[in-house]
């Protein structure tokens, strides 16, 4: 089941904000929301390019699991 957790990203590692009962040593997938994270500054057609082709061939080499649990609309529309 999904849990929100706070964290502080700090020298290369998240330093958790809340308590959580996830077993010692399981893996994790991370959402990472953050107002501080800024996609770089592409200035040139050619770059833009390059950096959307590379994008997509991401996407497609690590697709969404068709069992994947699907987002809900608060996942999608977080209110403060």
């Amino acid at each position: 089941m999904p849990q929100t957790l706070k964290a502080t990203y700090s020298n290369g590692t998240f330093i958790l904000q809340t308590t959580c009962d996830i077993p010692e040593g399981s893996e994790v997938e991370l959402f990472v929301k953050s107002s501080n994270v800024m996609a770089p500054p592409i200035s040139d057609a050619e770059s833009k390019k390059s950096f959307l082709k590379a994008l997509v061939k991401r996407m497609q080499e690590n697709p969404i699991p068709s069992d994947a649990e699907p987002f809900t609309r608060d996942m999608l529309h977080e209110r403060r």
